[in-house]
């Protein structure tokens, strides 16, 4: 609620700046009649659209020709138009009057409630796909709130929450400190390139075999409580700093590595990449929660945007149950 408050103080100043930059002597109000009269056709038009006298509406526009000190409007016949000049500065001023009001829509929804901004942590094993459609159907009813979204590995989604530096957070494990609902489960399957060597021994391959082997991890971007994840014995090890990397990494011959099986599909199904035929321990799967950094004070942004999250992840299973997801061997 401070937050919110501040954001409401810190809009009143901007809008009082705005206003007395330089000093305008042109008011808001007065643009807004010349716009009234212009495109209602004439004064008493305007008069009537603005619910004001007609007297009112004159002197609003003398007064603004004089403070210009240009002529804005010419009559012709019973239809009041536009001047060159009078062209020139509402065309500017439209700009103006349309700023002004979102500024206005803007306030209002902050003091009912709508956030300003959602703070979205996102663990990468998240599928970029269904994170996009979620966005793209939340963005036309965002009303002005910002999402400030990052990427995290493992803990790092923990990190956040523990450092208040999240409103919304899809972590792959349950935080500690409040409930979370789970959203979606990921596969994770063991790869290398087709002409990696473990790929060259044609047999059902043991662990063994992987410890000879380089392995690639990703690392966990957390700080205060790192989380290795998966099977880590092999003897050599590179470590890269997101599954992007991993991924090109392995495609490029240098080791082998366990990836969310949403990312490595299309190398699946092109042949650049090879499932290894590992006798148990092919794949493992992960959830993934989805949080609230603070249950009680759920805004509607929040929430809608969690809805959205939800239903593209429903939409995303369901794709997937309907096409042939993985040939491992």
């Amino acid at each position: 609620m401070i937050k919110k408050r501040n954001y409401l103080l810190l809009l009143i100043y901007l809008f009082d700046i705005f206003e007395a930059m330089s000093h305008p002597r042109v008011s808001l109000e007065q643009w807004r009649t010349l716009q009234a009269v212009v495109e209602q056709g004439g004064f008493a038009q305007a008069a009537a659209h603005l619910h004001r006298s007609q007297s009112a509406v004159s002197y609003a526009v003398q007064r603004l020709q004089d403070n210009l000190g240009v002529s804005v409007l010419r009559i012709e016949g019973r239809r009041a138009v536009l001047t060159e000049a009078g062209e020139a500065v509402l065309r500017r001023a439209r700009q103006l009057l349309r700023d002004a009001e979102a500024l206005e829509t803007l306030a209002h929804e902050l003091k009912a409630g709508w956030e300003a901004e959602i703070r979205l942590v996102v663990d990468a094993a998240f599928p970029t796909e269904v994170l996009m459609e979620a966005l793209q159907a939340f963005a036309p009813h965002d009303r002005g709130t910002r999402v400030l979204m990052q990427e995290v590995v493992l803990s790092g989604a923990m990190d956040a929450l523990r450092e208040g530096m999240a409103d919304l957070v899809i972590s792959a494990g349950i935080p500690e400190t409040v409930l979370a609902d789970e959203l979606i489960e990921i596969e994770f399957v063991a790869v290398a390139h087709p002409d990696h060597p473990l790929h060259k021994q044609r047999k059902l391959l043991e662990f063994s075999d992987l410890r000879r082997e380089m392995q690639i991890v990703i690392r966990d971007s957390g700080q205060y409580q790192v989380a290795d994840h998966g099977w880590l014995e092999s003897e050599h090890r590179w470590t890269v700093s997101s599954i992007d990397r991993a991924l090109s990494t392995v495609s490029h011959g240098l080791g082998f590595a366990w990836l969310p099986h949403h990312r490595i599909l299309p190398h699946l199904q092109s042949g650049q990449l090879k499932a290894l035929p590992l006798s148990q321990g092919q794949t493992y799967s992960t959830h993934l929660y989805l949080s609230y950094a603070h249950p009680e004070h759920v805004g509607p942004a929040a929430r809608l945007l969690t809805q959205h999250l939800q239903d593209a992840v429903i939409a995303f299973q369901s794709r997937v149950a309907s096409t042939q997801y993985a040939i491992y061997t």
